[in-house]
Order: C-alpha cells, then sequence, then structure tokens
C-alpha cells in the first residue's frame, strides 16, 4: 500500500481534493490518501502549536507529523495540496532507498516576489520547497515526535535539521516537483507545485499548467448520467 499525506487547507478545500484526484487517477497500485485538516490532529491533541505569522498554509508545519502519523515504520510520501499529479505515483514510491531518512527534490529556489497567493509573505530561506514533497523513510524519522514539532522552529523543520546530518536527505528527480511559473516549462513533469499561487485563484487563472489543472478538476466533476429519460410521474 502507498501512504501518501497530503496538506488541507481551510481557505482553499477544493485543491487537495483535486490533488488527491490525480493520483487515484493514474496510480497502478493501491493507494492510502490521509488529508492532514488541522481540526482533526487538533482534535486529537497530536498538533497544538499556535499559528505562526509567516505561516502560509494550515500545514506549514503539520506536514513534519507524517512519520509519526504513520506509525513511524515503513514508507510514507508527503505532498503539498497545490500539486497536480501528472503521473503514475508508484513511480515515485519506486524510488524509495533504506540509505535515506527523507528523499526530496534539491530546488536552489530563491524566490524574486515578496508576496504570494492570499497576500502571505514569501519567506525565503535555504532548502526553501525541499519539504513540499517528502518521501519519509519513517523508521528513520523518530525525532519527528509530536512533543518537538509542536516546538520546534520552523527553520529546524524545514531545513532538516532534526536529522543532524545531511547526508541522510537523499535526492529525487525533479520532474516530481517541478515549480510553476519558476522552472522552464516542460512536458515530462510528473507532479506540478504551484507553489506561488495556482490557477484556483482567480489572478493566477492564466498560471503555467492551468489548462492541466482545469481539465483535471472537470474530470473529478464528472459523473455518468442516466442516457435515457426517467418517466415524468403525473401529479396527483
Amino acid at each position: 500500500m502507498i501512504r501518501v499525506f497530503i496538506g488541507f487547507s481551510r481557505a482553499a478545500p477544493l485543491v487537495s481534493s483535486v490533488a488527491a484526484f490525480s493520483i487515484n487517477r493514474r496510480a497502478s497500485q493501491p493507494v492510502a490518501i490521509t488529508h492532514l485538516a488541522l481540526n482533526q490532529l487538533e482534535g486529537a491533541r497530536i498538533y497544538t502549536r499556535p499559528r505562526h505569522e509567516l505561516q502560509s498554509t494550515d500545514f506549514s508545519f503539520s506536514r513534519f507529523l507524517t512519520p509519526y502519523l504513520a506509525g513511524f515504520q515503513g514508507w510514507a510520501i508527503f505532498m503539498d495540496d497545490d500539486m497536480l499529479v501528472l503521473d503514475d505515483i508508484a513511480k515515485l514510491w519506486a524510488l524509495r532507498d533504506e540509505r535515506y531518512a527523507v528523499q526530496v527534490v534539491k530546488h536552489n529556489h530563491v524566490p524574486a516576489e515578496d508576496v504570494k497567493f492570499l497576500d502571505r509573505v514569501q519567506t525565503k530561506y535555504e532548502k526553501k520547497n525541499w519539504s513540499s514533497v517528502m518521501l519519509f523513510n519513517c523508521a528513520k524519522c523518530t525525532a519527528l515526535t509530536p512533543e518537538y514539532v509542536n516546538s520546534a522552529s520552523g527553520l529546524e523543520l524545514h531545513q532538516f535539521k532534526w536529522l543532524g546530518d545531511d547526508g541522510l536527505i537523499g535526492e529525487l528527480p525533479h520532474r516530481w516537483n517541478h515549480l510553476a511559473d519558476y522552472d522552464p516549462h516542460a512536458k515530462d513533469v510528473s507532479i506540478v507545485h504551484y507553489t506561488l499561487g495556482g490557477p484556483y485563484y482567480d489572478e493566477f487563472a492564466d498560471c503555467a499548467y492551468a489548462k492541466e489543472w482545469f481539465a483535471e478538476r472537470e474530470a473529478m466533476l464528472h459523473c455518468d448520467q442516466r442516457t435515457t429519460k426517467k418517466p415524468v410521474k403525473a401529479a396527483s
């Protein structure tokens, strides 16, 4: 079973649904998808961290609870909600390498803008966007207890300081976290990441890979209908 954890945003709940659909539509192996909804994590007292003023999404920090939620056993994938999976997730799963605690696309991403979607502050730091797609070797991530995730600084978490050794961070092919409107447009993309803002926001309706996202949403909303009209029952 491929375990996938997707960030869930209360400000844009449709986004994670499209991301999940894009996985299920193309997966060649069974997939179990969990949405990291804060109301559930807070209700279970697993996540107690107060929201930070620089926090741009509900799951900025709760993503690091993935190994804990997986029982610190086996492997699990985390991905942001603002993504479109255009490939078989089993291909990403097949890249698991026991030498590493976590595997990521090692972007050298220095955003030029200071503001991103919903007027959120665009923070700049080393290893930015590395944590937006993570392939976790959960047994090697036992430092990520709820106590640690709830108390560690944002940089400690997103810069993987909890590992103590950057040599435990493996590299994934770039196609598994392609940054729309930053990276050059390419056809051989496995995951599109709308990190600046996706087409579900009016102001980004013409962003890179917008047509692909709208097509995915329409496919998700499709439902076969009766081809013959049901007789109308006469009023009594």
